[in-house]
C-alpha cells in the first residue's frame, strides 16, 4: 500500500505546487498573519485535493458528471470572488505588526481557501486523467488502494503548503509595513487577474 500511498504524495505535491492565485493568498497571508495562517490556508486547499481526489480514485462518476454540468456556475463564482478577494487585498492597509493568527482567524483562512479551491472543478479532471493511466477510474477499484492513494494526494498537497508557508515566513522579519504595501498591491492585481481570466473564460 505504501507504493499507492508514495503515488499520491507525489500527484498531490505536483498539482499543488504550480503558484496560481491560492499560492499568491497563501504567501499574503503567511507574510501578515504569519505563518499558521499560510499554513492553515493550504491546508484547505489540500483537503478540496483530497475530495476531488476521492471523487476521481473511487469511480464516482456520478458527482464527476454533476461538477461537470455545473462548470459554468461554479467558475461564475470562483471567477467573483477571486476579483472581490484581490480589489479587497488591493485596499487593505497593513498592520504595523502581524495579528495573532488564532480562533476565527485560522478557521476563516482554512474555510475560505477551501471553498474556494472547490470552485476549481477543473481540477478533477486532472486527477480523473492521471489515475486513468494509473488503472483507478471506474468501479472496480481496490477500496483500501485508492484510500492510500487519496491519502497520499492530501500529504503530497499539505507538505507543499508547509515549505511554502515555512519559506515564506524565514523572510517575514525583512518585510516593513511598506513592504507590505507592495505585497498588497501586487497580491491584489495578481489574484484580481486570475478572477477576470476565470469570468472572460466563460464567454
Amino acid at each position: 500500500m505504501i507504493e499507492f500511498f508514495l503515488k499520491g504524495f507525489v500527484l498531490g505535491f505536483s498539482i499543488a505546487a504550480p503558484v496560481g492565485p491560492i499560492g499568491v493568498l497563501c504567501i499574503r497571508r503567511t507574510l501578515t498573519e504569519g505563518r499558521a495562517a499560510g499554513f492553515a490556508s493550504g491546508l484547505g486547499a489540500a483537503t478540496a485535493d483530497a475530495i476531488y481526489g476521492s471523487i476521481a480514485a473511487f469511480g464516482l462518476t456520478v458527482i464527476s458528471n454533476f461538477l461537470r454540468s455545473q462548470e459554468f456556475v461554479l467558475r461564475l463564482v470562483g471567477g467573483a470572488f477571486l476579483c472581490y478577494l484581490g480589489v479587497k487585498t488591493w485596499l487593505a492597509q497593513p498592520a504595523g505588526r502581524a495579528a495573532t493568527a488564532e480562533g476565527h482567524g485560522l478557521v476563516g483562512s482554512y474555510t475560505s481557501i477551501f471553498f474556494l479551491t472547490l470552485t476549481n472543478p477543473m481540477t478533477i479532471f486532472s486527477f480523473i486523467a492521471v489515475f486513468a493511466g494509473l488503472g483507478f477510474v471506474g468501479g472496480n477499484n481496490d477500496l483500501l488502494s485508492a484510500a492510500f492513494l487519496v491519502l497520499g494526494v492530501f500529504g503530497g498537497s499539505a507538505f507543499w503548503w508547509l515549505l511554502l508557508s515555512g519559506g515564506v515566513s524565514l523572510f517575514r522579519s525583512r518585510f516593513d509595513v511598506r513592504a507590505l504595501r507592495w505585497v498588497n498591491w501586487i497580491s491584489g492585481i495578481t489574484i484580481t487577474t486570475f478572477g477576470a481570466l476565470a469570468l472572460w473564460s466563460l464567454r
